[in-house]
């Protein structure tokens, strides 16, 4: 069977995602129209929703809806919650995850999505009926549907859905917690179904070399038309794998097997022998691939593939980088969208980068970047927002979360319809400070991408780390040339201080008053990265597809861990 033969029209998927997608693009479109009207009634009906929980008559919902206006609603709801982090939330999340009913929201959660915290202790979000009725499944149904729009042959062949685990646990009520993505998943209409090219089983494979194996073993066989996994780093890591294991997967492949050099329990083995037969008109196209090109990439196994989609703001250009000239070149690659455990805050639905908030479904407040510390700072309503400008979201869910700080940076970009669109600048803990000096993560990724456009030295990875105790910075640097020294690893790390010296006013004078001392250079051993993420994930429990770090950090446990792999 060889790849470029094995299409067929997508008509059955494209109908029944254009009727039930359609319905509610439409919808999202109208409550586009005025984010005014929309927010005020989003409001109150979360308001209602939580009115006869506990946390609801603590805070007197049902006082704030009595009001009349927008303008007063807000008002009330702003003077009776303060704005708050997660730690606002975990007495309530507590006494949910022991079986209490109506603590945040109606009812119990279904289940809990788990992510990290500022404490060190993780964050257990929980997720209502009504939140994942509407978010993971109406507007899923949206996101489907969007693909068609952007891909009309996308669902033609298989999809590669890169998730997290569904299952990682229980709670002590029973309740489970995993990935909402894996949960999801696992829960999409049948005909979406079976077009994955793996079963969700292989997301519950603990070594990560074995599960990237999985995925792309299975992946590589078939005709991929469609690719969704949200971080591109996890795309640099699939390469790698494909680079190291190539020739198992082809053999593999000819044999209908798995190979036994990859540690995958017996039970996943048998959730993944219905989509392994013996193919070996498949095997010598791969290996006809490998003798043409050398290096072979996702281009050349999935010729067909009409759109990826992962995140591309924020910090994520490193890995992007990278990924220049491995797909095809009329493949549609579309921006993942603003996106967390906490809240999944709209649809990216063009070539841009901008987020469709979804008006009809959660309610945001924003604060200005620069007033994000000033707690008598106004906050703006979302058709108060003006384009071009920075802002910091406070999110209220159907899933409750009341005026919860998403310790983000979003930039305002052109509307959708009449409602203003997002984009992702970085972490509000990406930005770092020594002496006062608030470097921002994006200045420190620019200093270094102009100093390797002066010197020529290309870098696999790199990461920078407030040293409070030296009062510097410790840079990272992998080198794409493992012969480059430490004196011209230093020489580099002086002219990312200059580049840094010439865009932050502050860092210039800290640097020039000598409060903040000369950085200390570090090399990287080779796939530094991917040791480094290993390291974390099994230190702190967190799952890949969860995996968000800072390229420019204060932060203990990642600094000590990437020390380990200097040269």
């Amino acid at each position: 069977m060889k790849v470029n033969q094995d299409k067929k029209f997508p008509f059955v998927p494209n109908f029944l995602l254009g009727v039930a997608g359609g319905i509610q693009y439409l919808k999202l479109k109208a409550a586009s129209k005025d984010p005014r009207k929309s927010q005020e009634k989003t409001l109150r009906a979360i308001l209602e929703y939580g009115k006869n929980t506990e946390y609801g008559k603590e805070h007197d919902f049902a006082h704030i809806l009595e009001a009349k206006t927008d303008t007063e609603l807000y008002a009330r709801y702003q003077k009776s919650i303060k704005a708050g982090d997660y730690e606002d939330f975990r007495p309530y999340v507590n006494k949910m995850k022991e079986g209490a009913s109506d603590v945040l929201f109606q009812g119990r959660p279904l289940l809990y999505a788990t992510t990290s915290g500022s404490t060190g202790e993780p964050k257990w979000i929980p997720i209502s009926e009504a939140y994942l009725n509407n978010i993971y499944g109406k507007m899923n149904k949206t996101w489907l549907f969007n693909f068609i729009k952007n891909a009309p042959k996308v669902y033609e062949g298989s999809i590669v859905s890169i998730v997290g685990k569904q299952i990682e646990g229980y709670t002590p009520d029973g309740t489970i917690y995993g990935s909402v993505s894996g949960f999801t998943q696992a829960r999409c209409p049948g005909f979406v179904r079976k077009l994955y090219a793996s079963p969700s089983a292989i997301f519950n494979i603990e070594d990560y070399t074995a599960r990237n194996y999985a995925i792309m073993r299975m992946g590589i066989e078939r005709n991929v038309t469609l690719c969704v996994t949200a971080n591109p780093s996890t795309m640099v890591e699939m390469q790698h794998n494909v680079d190291f294991w190539w020739d198992e997967y082809v053999k593999d492949i000819e044999n209908g097997t798995m190979s036994d050099k990859v540690q995958i329990p017996e039970d996943i083995r048998k959730a993944c022998e219905p989509y392994f037969k013996p193919n070996p008109e498949r095997a010598q196209e791969l290996r006809e691939l490998k003798a043409k090109y050398g290096k072979v990439l996702p281009k050349h196994f999935w010729p067909n593939l009409h759109l990826l989609t992962t995140w591309k703001c924020g910090n994520t250009q490193i890995y992007l980088d990278k990924l220049e000239g491995c797909f095809p070149d009329d493949m549609f690659y579309q921006e993942f969208a603003y996106f967390s455990s906490e809240c999944r805050a709209g649809l990216v639905l063009d070539d841009s980068i901008e987020t469709t908030l979804f008006p009809h479904m959660h309610y945001y407040e924003f604060k200005k970047a620069e007033e994000f510390d000033d707690p008598d700072a106004p906050y703006y309503q979302l058709h108060e927002l003006e384009e071009g400008k920075q802002y910091c979201p406070f999110v209220t869910t159907f899933s409750g979360l009341y005026r919860y700080n998403m310790n983000d940076i979003l930039q305002v970009g052109s509307p959708f319809v009449n409602t203003p669109r997002v984009h992702m600048i970085s972490k509000v803990n990406g930005i770092v400070t020594i002496t006062g000096e608030k470097l921002y993560e994006g200045q420190f990724i620019n200093a270094v991408n102009q100093a390797v456009a002066t010197t020529g030295l290309k870098l696999e990875y790199f990461a920078g780390y407030a040293n409070l105790k030296e009062s510097r910075y410790d840079w990272y640097f992998e080198f794409t040339d493992k012969t480059v020294s430490q004196e011209q690893a230093e020489e580099f790390g002086k002219l990312v201080d200059e580049n840094i010296q010439k865009i932050n006013i502050e860092y210039e004078a800290k640097r020039k008053s000598f409060r903040l001392k000369d950085q200390a250079v570090f090399r990287l051993q080779e796939k530094s990265f991917a040791k480094f993420k290993e390291d974390v994930l099994i230190q702190t429990g967190r799952s890949a597809d969860r995996f968000k770090p800072n390229v420019l950090a204060q932060n203990e446990l990642n600094h000590e861990t990437i020390a380990r792999y200097t040269l």
